[in-house]
């Protein structure tokens, strides 16, 4: 019962990601402006990994977190790091 649920529910939300891209007709560049703030994530999440910054933190680079920093920006990172130290500090 619960598969069923929770399969409606993607169906539902896919759909209407579906009708919401092709309503307002953002074309490619809706995908070149998110394949950048991808980019860019993923750039700044390795760049506080690797520059010594915070020693002893690392924030590991998978769909999840690349995904939280896409959505909120640079905030993100912090956010990311903030409950990095404060959940396994």
């Amino acid at each position: 019962m619960k598969s069923i649920i929770l399969g409606s529910v993607l169906v539902i939300s896919l759909l209407g990601l579906i009708v919401i891209l092709f309503r307002k007709r953002m074309g490619f560049s809706f995908f070149t402006s998110f394949g950048i703030h991808l980019v860019l994530a993923a750039v700044g999440i390795y760049i506080v990994n690797y520059s010594g910054w915070l020693t002893g933190t690392y924030i590991p680079l998978n769909p999840a977190t690349i995904g939280t920093v896409t959505v909120l920006g640079l905030p993100g990172v912090g956010l990311l790091l903030g409950l990095k130290i404060s959940l396994f500090g």
